[in-house]
């Protein structure tokens, strides 16, 4: 059974571009609009079902505080039905619903009571509210004199402790600490076990990929897409990436003095092996080499050595944001180590189509089992929280580990320092060797 249904719901606010426009507007016999309508939201439709966990994503300014202001009854609909049934409990905007004149043990019964309960249920509850919220004395004081993270606090133990049947969470969570986050997570486990209808809105795509049941994207006051987290939070990730990538290639375009196509000192050109070769062609692998310090190929890694892994990288199109990386595998084929330039913190130059490029990682190789390991090198355009693959190769390097000085126990031996430590003796013999000095 549905407990939140949007149908066709839009919602627009009027904008004036003078305070005096409103006036005009309103006092003139003919009617004449001297505004412009903003539409927040813009023929919205979905369902929520009861007991479901729905999340919604987007960027500032695409809806969904709005989408969640209606859900609350704050708002009305310009056009479109929104029907909500049971009990709404909501933690929007940070400290709204609070009087800050008020002391917070006020602001408590004050909300409480909006809700429908009588002074006893609060009494009853006001303890659970004030223990779970942890803000000691200050529980006495005026909502003004708190921090944002104690308002927090405060609201969304009341919210959580009024028995909602639909529970709204905007982004208010953010400002909090990462202690009082956890807990509060882990009460919005509780009440989805408990049945409780939530909806979560939120900028933490991993919260909403944890707790999600369904997602909506909004954009712009539309929705974009609705369905699995997994699937939509990829999608909207995606584009993310793809806006950033736009906006980071029109920042940083090459003046015309450096202009043309951008060639590497050293370019490897020598793909030794081919497994698999996936990726969108929009930059290519050209070729990758295992060096030793020297830059001399190697064909055994020593353990406690230092190597190059080197990789050449072609730009076939416009590539805003490369990364250029590597994955290490055992010979299990278990993926043992990577990385690649973002993660190492050094940001490469956007790439123009002809650009070629060559990256040198320099690795410490520990003691590591004595087995071949494969290397797979990677180009890709974007950011580590989302990316497109333009070209990887699998197992294109493969070489063998050779023997450490002793037994290495599982994969790797980890550096050790051994220490003996003073030996403690068992209280009869302490006392014996006591008397004995004695």
């Amino acid at each position: 059974m549905a407990q939140i249904v949007f149908d066709r719901v839009s919602k627009s606010y009027p904008i004036y571009e003078a305070p005096g426009d409103r006036l005009k507007e309103l006092v003139s016999p003919r009617r004449v609009r001297y505004h412009k309508d903003f539409w927040a939201l813009s023929d919205v439709s979905f369902e929520v079902q009861r007991g479901e966990t729905f999340c919604v994503i987007g960027e500032n300014g695409s809806g969904k505080s709005t989408m969640l202001q209606i859900v609350a009854g704050i708002l009305h609909p310009t056009s479109g039905t929104a029907n909500i049934s049971g009990r709404v409990s909501a933690l929007l905007e940070l400290g709204s619903g609070f009087n800050p004149e008020f002391s917070g043990r006020d602001n408590v019964y004050l909300n409480a009571a909006i809700l429908g309960f009588s002074t006893k249920e609060i009494d009853r509850r006001f303890k659970e509210i004030e223990d779970f919220a942890e803000i000691g004395e200050f529980i006495h004081q005026p909502v003004k004199t708190y921090s944002s993270g104690m308002a927090v606090r405060l609201a969304f133990s009341v919210a959580i402790h009024v028995d909602p049947e639909i529970l709204l969470v905007d982004e208010a969570l953010a400002v909090g600490d990462i202690y009082f986050r956890q807990r509060c997570m882990r009460k919005v486990h509780e009440l989805r076990s408990r049945g409780v209808t939530i909806l979560f809105v939120s900028h933490a795509v991993g919260d909403v990929k944890a707790i999600g049941d369904r997602v909506m994207w909004l954009d712009g006051g539309k929705m974009v897409d609705i369905g699995e987290p997994d699937a939509v939070v990829a999608k909207y990730l995606a584009a993310m990436v793809e806006k950033d990538s736009t906006y980071l290639s029109l920042k940083k375009t090459r003046p015309a003095a450096a202009a043309g196509r951008s060639q590497a000192p050293e370019v490897v050109e020598h793909i030794p092996n081919v497994d698999h070769r996936y990726g969108d062609g929009r930059a290519e692998i050209l070729g990758v080499a295992v060096l030793d310090p020297q830059g001399r190929p190697l064909h055994l890694m020593e353990p406690q050595s230092r190597i190059v892994v080197r990789i050449s990288v072609r730009a076939k199109d416009q590539v805003p944001m490369p990364i250029v990386g590597f994955m290490m595998r055992n010979h299990l084929g278990v993926d043992f180590s990577g990385t690649n330039t973002s993660r190492e913190g050094y940001e490469l130059p956007p790439m123009e189509p002809g650009d070629v490029f060559t990256v040198d990682f320099h690795v410490d190789i520990p003691e590591l089992y004595p087995a071949s390991f494969s290397f797979s090198p990677a180009i890709a355009d974007g950011t580590l929280l989302g990316y497109t693959m333009c070209d990887w190769i699998d197992n294109a390097v493969a070489l063998q580990i050779g023997h450490s000085e002793g037994p290495v126990y599982g994969y790797m031996h980890l550096p050790c320092r051994v220490e003996l430590n003073a030996r403690l003796l068992e209280p009869e013999k302490a006392g014996e060797r006591e008397l004995s000095v004695g």
